[in-house]
């Protein structure tokens, strides 16, 4: 197994490498991945919001702003 260490002595491009290679397999094995309880509600409640006409939306970077606001 690699260690931590040698990850981050690693180049950048070696990173994404790694990075893409990790994503490639764990995308993969996308079938076995269950969404939890709680998230499965949350879903649910959410489509049920914005089937009704409840759920309001924003642009993303309206969004992006709002977020970076509430964190300063």
């Amino acid at each position: 197994m690699i260690s931590l260490q040698s990850l981050h002595e690693l180049p950048l491009h070696e990173k994404l490498l790694v990075m893409e290679a990790l994503w490639d397999d764990l995308s993969a094995a996308e079938v076995d991945l269950e969404m939890s309880s709680w998230q499965k509600d949350l879903l649910v409640d959410r489509e049920a919001a914005f089937t009704s006409g409840g759920a309001s939306f924003i642009d993303w970077e309206e969004a992006k702003k709002d977020i970076l606001h509430s964190i300063r």
